[in-house]
């Protein structure tokens, strides 16, 4: 059996992603078997350097819990302490500088909702285990930082909105984008903020058209660690570099230039091997499987010449980028800008001034200022304008999720590449895509206890429709936004509020904004000057107060309202109490409401009991949980002064083996009832 285009190269990449792999799970090291017979010593090879490496020189993990006390460094939000590397978390951020700090070492968070931050994944990939909580912070000193004055030439001249653009295509620091990174998201255009060898292309071309000989190459080969230092060292930029230097090393030594998949395998086996953990990085992912795109798909195709193959050509670049990119953007981000081609068509003439004019303006400063900044400007418009395009919105993706995709999309660039008819790849694309259809087809009947903090949010899916149960605080909303999301909720069947207070309705607003609601029901205590009263209102959704006894039919289940039975002017006892019944599983969900009125509802065996108030005193009696006999109880509560979960109701429970459940200590919580088809 013959080995591949770049069999070496490829090889030891693919060797250095097993080994990786292997350092964190080790039945991944079985993937190797089938490689073995096609990539042979350089598989081998590379799996067996990187799994040395890693087992050699392990990340360290801190002493978690130690106190720390004295001065630290702190650059980019990172230091170092007793030998370790450091997260440094404090509200605010503190600035690059020298400080006096007083706290502890702490692990890092997991991901505490769908689709929520994961710190602890983020970490690992910089080569960071430990989170030092500041108490006490003193500032003593500003932390002088070498590259300040190259950024203050790159920025002269130009109005905010630009120089923070600029920032971003030359330096790939986004910090000061904000709203202007959300547009080039949307618009597709997000990768042109991000380092990588389109302007290590930039920098190095105008260097190579030097009539210098072969020096040319060296001193182009000199640039990069220049750059990577101005720049510092992200995984798409170092990915970059070593595929260019690679190159100019062979060029300079009369050598010739490195095939696209022999660099890229032995960049990827060179940064793993420097740090195996770096392939948990978001970026190196996205880079290196744009460029593996690029490789495999552009070389198949015929270019036109002139206008027409110009376009044709940056219209297949960006399509090919993306073919090997779209079920990881889709899981990460949740969308996918469908104008992403046309958008990067308009740009990239754009990029290709403004990214040499950047480079020129690290030396010139402002005398290059007038050329930039309408650049800029433009740049800004046609990213502000794209992102108001059509996005495909996609949840979360399963590992299965993922192997179909690549399945479905492998017969297609076998039959690019004529190793098979088209017809046959056509159909065995199709067993993919039935088998995606066939796995999406039960429906989840569940119920999710999202983490909102110090408040209340519930999604119950029941089999093909949902129901949200408050929401939280509005500081909230975007986090509980970004869970629905990952779970693919596009729509809302029914939308509850059980009471007005702000830690249960205060980000449902900003939800029906950007949320189709089919029907609300609110707590009869909800005022009508109420915000979530008036966006109902302007949104145009049908909007029910009901009292006990209503019953709603969703999906394949069944919402009904046990309170109120009567109205006492009383925001929590005038709460909606629910049963949620999933046809396979009964929930008991008691918003805020207190001892007299559990007294009041006729509550029959349950499986699962939303605690009322979030474990307050004041609510989850004995004669309730007697009655209700629940297997599951959900406490959502976060850092509070009020003892929330007080230790009596807590007990109570664990008394009666209900298996507690609390978003403090547990993040999100999933109660599954089974499917529905």
């Amino acid at each position: 059996m013959s080995a591949p285009r770049g069999g070496l190269g490829l090889g030891l990449g693919l060797g250095g992603v097993l080994g990786a792999l292997g350092l964190l799970h080790p039945w991944a090291l079985l993937l190797a078997l089938p490689l073995l017979p096609l990539f042979r010593l350089p598989l081998a090879a590379g799996l067996a350097l990187v799994l040395l490496r890693g087992f050699l020189f392990p990340l360290p993990e801190p002493p978690y819990g130690k106190r720390l006390e004295g001065v630290f460094a702190v650059r980019g939000g990172f230091t170092s302490a007793e030998g370790y590397r450091l997260y440094v978390r404090h509200y605010p951020p503190l600035p690059d500088g020298v400080y006096r700090l007083v706290g502890y070492i702490a692990p890092p968070e997991t991901r505490r909702n769908p689709g929520g931050f994961d710190q602890g994944t983020w970490l690992r990939s910089l080569g960071v285990r430990g989170v030092f909580h500041v108490e006490q912070k003193e500032a003593l000193a500003p932390l002088p930082d070498p590259r300040e004055a190259w950024r203050r030439r790159l920025v002269q001249g130009l109005s905010p909105p630009v120089a923070e653009l600029t920032e971003g295509l030359v330096l790939g620091d986004k910090e000061g984008l904000e709203a202007a990174y959300a547009w080039f998201q949307k618009a597709g255009l997000a990768h042109l903020l991000a380092l990588s060898g389109l302007h290590v292309g930039f920098l190095l071309g105008a260097v190579l058209v030097l009539p210098l000989g072969r020096w040319r190459y060296l001193l182009a080969l000199l640039l990069l660690p220049f750059y990577l230092w101005l720049a510092g060292p992200s995984p798409s930029l170092v990915r970059a570099s070593l595929m260019a230097g690679l190159s100019l090393l062979g060029l300079f030594l009369g050598l010739g230039t490195a095939g696209v998949l022999q660099a890229l395998g032995l960049a990827l086996f060179l940064q793993l091997l420097l740090a195996p953990h770096a392939l948990l990085s978001l970026g190196l992912q996205l880079s290196y499987l744009a460029v593996l795109g690029l490789a495999l798909v552009l070389p198949a195709l015929e270019r036109p010449s002139g206008l027409r193959g110009y376009v044709a050509s940056a219209l297949a670049a960006t399509l090919a980028a993306q073919a090997l990119l779209v079920p990881l953007l889709l899981h990460r981000f949740g969308f996918l800008p469908l104008l992403s081609p046309l958008t990067n068509l308009l740009a990239l003439p754009l990029v290709a001034l403004l990214v040499p004019l950047g480079f020129l303006k690290l030396f010139l400063g402002g005398l290059l200022a007038p050329l930039a900044e309408p650049l800029g400007q433009a740049l800004l418009g046609l990213a502000q304008m794209g992102a108001k395009g059509p996005l495909l919105r996609w949840g979360e993706i399963s590992p299965l999720g993922f192997a179909l995709y690549y399945l479905g999309l492998l017969p297609l660039l076998a039959a690019l590449h004529r190793k098979i008819p088209w017809r046959k790849a056509l159909l065995l694309t199709s067993l993919p895509i039935l088998a995606s259809l066939l796995a999406a087809w039960p429906k989840p009947l569940d119920l999710h206890l999202l983490d909102v903090g110090q408040g209340d949010a519930l999604l119950a899916r029941m089999g093909g429709a949902e129901v949200l149960v408050d929401g939280g605080r509005s500081e909230q909303a975007e986090k509980l936004l970004r869970a629905l999301r990952a779970l693919g909720i596009e729509d809302l069947e029914l939308l509850v509020a059980t009471h007005p207070d702000a830690d249960h309705a205060g980000s449902l607003p900003q939800v029906v904004a950007e949320l189709p609601i089919g029907l609300a029901l609110l707590s009869p205590a909800f005022p009508q000057d109420h915000p979530l009263v008036q966006a109902l209102k302007a949104k145009g959704v049908p909007t029910l107060y009901p009292g006990a006894g209503s019953r709603f039919r969703v999906g394949k289940g069944e919402v009904r309202v046990l309170w109120p039975a009567r109205l006492s002017r009383d925001e929590n006892r005038d709460g909606l109490a629910l049963l949620l019944d999933f046809g396979r599983g009964q929930a008991l969900l008691l918003a805020d409401l207190p001892v007299e009125v559990e007294r009041a509802l006729e509550v029959g065996p349950v499986d699962v009991l939303k605690v009322s108030h979030h474990g307050s005193r004041t609510g989850t009696s004995e004669t309730l949980v007697s009655q209700a006999k629940p297997k599951v109880a959900l406490i959502g509560v976060g850092n509070n002064p009020f003892g929330h979960p007080h230790p009596e109701v807590v007990k109570r429970l664990e008394g009666r083996g209900v298996q507690v459940f609390r978003t403090d200590r547990d993040g999100a919580v999933r109660v599954l009832f089974g499917y529905a088809w």
